[in-house]
């Protein structure tokens, strides 16, 4: 049996954090209606509190991604540039 967690974005914790600071319900209800664990709801509270704009950096998954993609048009672009020289270098010859 695989165990997965589920995992929350940064948003979604900063969201479940500024519902229990309005007050409006009790952070149980929240928890409940937004299907996270008993008492996580307080925890991501903490550590916002403690870490304030660092807290929640994720698994990377978004900083991942972004690099990914730059890696991919990097590559992209050193083929693009390599193709360009080989063209100058037959184009540049002197004809036969």
């Amino acid at each position: 049996m695989t165990d997965t967690r589920k995992k929350y974005t940064k948003e979604f914790k900063l969201d479940a954090i500024r519902l229990l600071e309005a007050g409006t319900k009790p952070g149980h209800e929240i928890e409940r209606d937004l299907g996270i664990g008993s008492g996580q709801i307080y925890r991501w509270r903490k550590q916002f509190s403690e870490d304030g704009a660092r807290a929640f950096p994720g698994n990377g998954k978004s900083r991942d991604e972004e690099l990914a993609a730059l890696r991919k048009e990097n590559k992209e672009l050193r083929e693009e540039r390599d193709i360009l020289r080989k063209a100058t270098a037959i184009f540049s010859r002197p004809p036969r």
